[in-house]
């Protein structure tokens, strides 16, 4: 194997009570690009872990006290494990045969090598101990983030809220359905808690330990969907400077929930289809398939029987994809969860932006619940929120919210019979607010204004 300059890229420490030994191994790892650290005295080995981890930690097994057997060698494989059970450990020896490797690898190491050793192989054997070491740190990487993600999130993912009907129907569907692998086809409008409900499905499922991995389908490019999804391989594109897993092998032992699923392409929708149907994955750039081990969970707010009956979408991938199909229904059709969300939502706010003793007038609540929130629960978020940073007292009165009229709401024009700029400035406001579902920073960001100078318009037009 011939090793370039700029090959071992990663951080070594080699422990050797000879300090020729050391001098060789410094010598040799630097030379290819590694960052080598040196000790000769064994029990300073917890102490340097703790100062840093090492990609790859080289020990030797022949200690002053025990210069044949390698018991003190396993005794500090034991101890360096024990520190960090994701170390990569390689054990040298001038003593040794195939019985000793075999042990030590039983007891953890990733591989064994003799002095005196030949280069080209202990260069070898690092450069393999380094790619290991980075794959087990990318696991690591994952879960602790999805972890993070998932702890982060617990105060508002932790249950969906609903005691309408409409929303029992849900619950009892994610109780039945999460235990199974069964995929699962989330259906309804923008805003109505598409995620909440994949999330809840993962939380409930046996998958819950694993990663939860979010795609936005619809949004992604034609040229950036395989990349994605399937991953790539060094080389594969200009910008493809190292190996990368798709959004599939992340997930894999978890669940991938894929958004907006109805507006791929057809091409796309094919790509999808094989992958789903060979539960493996080809990176762009490479002809090896990898295996992946998914919960598929899918999310639409287009009319997807339609599109299948328009060849928009396919029909052999919908069945692919809807073992068991759940509809969430818009926020208009379950008033009664109207007070429930919106309690909920001031609870939050109150805290995120400390104000105490805050609550809603029962007029407010009143109007809340005639509104016909056409941005369904997200729409009401961003409006509790709103007028939480907005108001004066604590007293929510229906004139801290933004609530278009429904006539206003629905324009799909400025139908101008004024030049009134007051007029025209209040029914451009309107219509950026709608259309943004009352996301005060999308709407001011389309508008060409900062959120300051858009919150001074709706205080001057009473909206």
């Amino acid at each position: 194997m011939g090793n370039n300059s700029g090959e071992l890229q990663g951080s070594i420490l080699a422990v050797d009570d000879d300090e020729d030994v050391l001098i060789a191994l410094r010598m040799l790892l630097k030379r290819h690009g590694a960052t080598v650290h040196t000790e000769k005295d064994p029990e300073k080995i917890p102490s340097r872990l703790k100062e840093q981890r090492y990609d790859v930690i080289l020990l030797d097994m022949n200690f002053t006290q025990d210069t044949t057997t390698g018991r003190e060698g396993f005794l500090w494989l034991d101890r360096i494990l024990t520190l960090d059970p994701s170390a990569v450990v390689i054990l040298i020896t001038a003593f040794g045969g195939t019985e000793t490797a075999v042990r030590a690898i039983k007891e953890g190491a990733v591989d064994f090598v003799l002095k005196p050793w030949q280069n080209e192989k202990l260069l070898a054997t690092v450069h393999a101990a380094l790619q290991l070491s980075r794959s087990r740190a990318e696991v690591v990487s994952l879960r602790s983030r999805q972890e993070a993600i998932v702890a982060g999130m617990t105060p508002r993912y932790e249950e969906l809220i609903g005691g309408s009907a409409p929303m029992q129907h849900v619950f009892a569907t994610i109780d039945k359905v999460a235990g199974t692998d069964a995929t699962v086809l989330i259906l309804g409008e923008n805003g109505t808690g598409k995620e909440l409900v994949a999330r809840a499905i993962h939380r409930k499922s046996k998958r819950d330990s694993e990663a939860f991995i979010s795609v936005d389908v619809g949004a992604l490019p034609q040229s950036l969907f395989e990349s994605e999804l399937f991953g790539y391989v060094k080389g594969a594109f200009t910008d493809a400077r190292s190996d990368r897993a798709g959004r599939f092998e992340a997930a894999s032992g978890g669940t991938l929930f894929l958004d907006e699923i109805g507006n791929i392409s057809l091409s796309q929708q094919a790509k999808l289809l094989r992958v789903l149907e060979t539960r493996s994955v080809t990176r762009v750039g490479s002809n090896k398939q990898i295996d992946v081990d998914i919960r598929l969970i899918c999310a639409t707010n287009a009319p997807i029987m339609d599109k299948v009956g328009n060849g928009e979408f396919r029909q052999d991938l919908l069945y692919r994809i809807n073992t068991v199909e759940i509809t969430l229904p818009p926020l208009r059709e379950r008033g009664d969860d109207i007070p429930l969300l919106a309690e909920h939502f001031l609870a939050e706010f109150s805290r995120k932006y400390e104000k105490t003793g805050m609550r809603f007038s029962q007029a407010t609540l009143q109007r809340l619940q005639k509104h016909a929130w056409p941005g369904n629960v997200r729409e009401l978020q961003h409006a509790v929120e709103r007028a939480v940073i907005l108001a004066d007292g604590t007293t929510l009165q229906p004139s801290d919210f933004f609530l278009a009229r429904p006539e206003e709401a629905s324009q799909t024009d400025l139908d101008l019979d004024t030049l009134n700029l007051d007029a025209v400035e209040r029914k451009v406001i309107l219509k950026a607010m709608a259309k943004h579902d009352g996301n005060i920073q999308r709407a001011a960001r389309e508008l060409g204004l900062t959120r300051p100078a858009l919150y001074r318009r709706i205080e001057k037009h009473g909206l």
